[in-house]
C-alpha cells in the first residue's frame, strides 16, 4: 500500500510540488483513491495528500473499515479529515521528519502503524533542506 502513496509523492516532486503522497484502500486492500499533495501545482492550499485521495475515492457508506496510507505524518488538517470521517486505520510512511498529527488520532480510537520508511524520510528530510521556505509557507504548528 505504501508503494502507491509513494509513486504519488514521487510524481508531485517531479512537477515541482512538495512530496507527500496518500491513498485510501478498503479493507481487503482494494484501492479506493489516490492522490498528491497538489497545493503549489494547483495554487489551492487545501490540496493536501490526504484530502486528495480522499476525494479520488468518491462517497462511501462506511469509512471505519478504511485505511489511510500517507507518505508523512498528516498534519492537524488531514488528521481532522481521517477522525471527522471515522476512517479506522492510518499507515504513515515518515513520522520522523514531521511529526504530524497520528499520536493525536491514536489516542482517538484510529489504528495507527509508523513505519518510519527510509525512503520516505530520505525523501522529504532532502525537500524540506532544499526548499525549506515552500516547507514553512504552510505547515503549521502540530500541537
Amino acid at each position: 500500500m505504501l508503494e502507491t502513496a509513494l509513486a504519488e509523492a514521487r510524481a508531485g516532486l517531479a512537477e515541482g510540488g512538495i512530496p507527500v503522497g496518500a491513498a485510501l484502500f478498503a479493507a481487503d486492500g482494494t484501492l479506493l483513491g489516490r492522490g498528491r499533495n497538489r497545493r503549489v501545482q494547483d495554487d489551492d492550499p487545501s490540496m493536501h495528500a490526504e484530502t486528495a485521495a480522499f476525494r479520488a475515492a468518491g462517497r462511501q457508506r462506511d469509512y471505519r473499515s478504511t485505511i489511510m496510507v500517507t507518505t508523512l505524518s498528516p498534519c492537524l488538517y488531514c488528521s481532522g479529515l481521517v477522525r471527522q470521517f471515522n476512517i479506522g486505520a492510518l499507515v504513515v510512511g515518515d513520522a520522523v521528519t514531521f511529526g504530524g498529527g497520528h499520536a493525536w488520532l491514536a489516542h482517538h480510537g484510529v489504528a495507527v502503524t509508523v513505519l518510519d520508511d527510509p525512503r520516505c524520510i530520505e525523501m522529504m528530510a532532502s525537500f524540506v533542506a532544499e526548499q525549506p521556505e515552500l516547507w514553512n509557507e504552510d505547515i503549521g504548528v502540530t500541537e
